[in-house]
């Protein structure tokens, strides 16, 4: 997925200004997400190329969206690729840092593929590292924006790898929020999760629901699940 745009079914990704491109796991994401009807408002942190925002768009028809973003170029991106799309009324771009940012209102769903690296070497290319090495956007720093800006009975979801992810559940936990369903992604059969898709929300009452998404078989062709849960999205899968 590293060419300069990605064709969807209903929208185009141009990305040759983001440092971060169009990946598997951000799709699938984007694709299993809960986003029922009773989602009427989004916020989508560190937006990027606008994937996530426009895949919650294909998939809620009333939701409004608003996605923040702090590189100019890649806010710039999103806006054009959002300005394409059927959704441009319900999504709205916002080049700021979403740390000092004031909302006007409280979200039912926030939404995040956040900068996953804590201690990796860095690139020399700025906007990479802003986008993939917690820098500027700790996950403390992430919890505390969503904390904020999160309706009482909203969830988040967050996707990073599997390591991190243990310690943003550690983080949810001992803020006294829980981890209210996970979705292990597997690469391929016989292989160990390395990535998490977490839901979590202020009320600790129940239990965690677990499930796991296996990409490619032992043939190395799309499982029947990664198919039917992509197929809304991609143009062959």
């Amino acid at each position: 997925m590293g060419n300069n745009y990605f064709q969807f079914r209903q929208f185009k990704i141009e990305q040759d200004r983001c440092a971060m491109k169009v990946s598997t796991d951000a799709c699938i994401q984007g694709a299993w997400t809960p986003t029922s009807s009773a989602i009427k408002t989004a916020l989508d942190i560190g937006a990027g190329t606008g994937l996530l925002s426009l895949m919650l768009a294909q998939r809620n028809d009333i939701v409004k969206i608003d996605a923040i973003e702090i590189d100019q170029s890649a806010a710039k991106q999103a806006t054009e690729n959002i300005a394409t799309s059927p959704w441009r009324d319900r999504i709205t771009v916002v080049e700021a840092d979403v740390r000092h940012h004031a909302f006007a209102k409280k979200y039912d769903l926030i939404i995040c593929n956040p900068p996953f690296f804590i201690n990796s070497l860095l690139s020399d290319r700025a906007a990479r590292n802003l986008a993939r090495h917690n820098l500027a956007l700790s996950y403390q720093d992430l919890f505390d924006v969503i904390k904020a800006n999160l309706d009482q009975l909203g969830y988040a979801s967050v996707l990073l790898p599997s390591a991190e992810h243990k310690i943003w559940k550690s983080l949810v936990e001992s803020n006294k929020w829980r981890i209210s369903r996970e979705l292990q992604i597997i690469p391929r059969v016989g292989q160990a999760a390395n990535r998490v898709v977490s839901l979590c929300m202020a009320d600790h009452t129940s239990e965690i629901t677990e499930e796991a998404l296996v990409i490619r078989d032992h043939t190395d062709r799309y499982t029947q699940e990664f198919r039917e849960l992509l197929s809304p999205f991609y143009l062959s899968v």
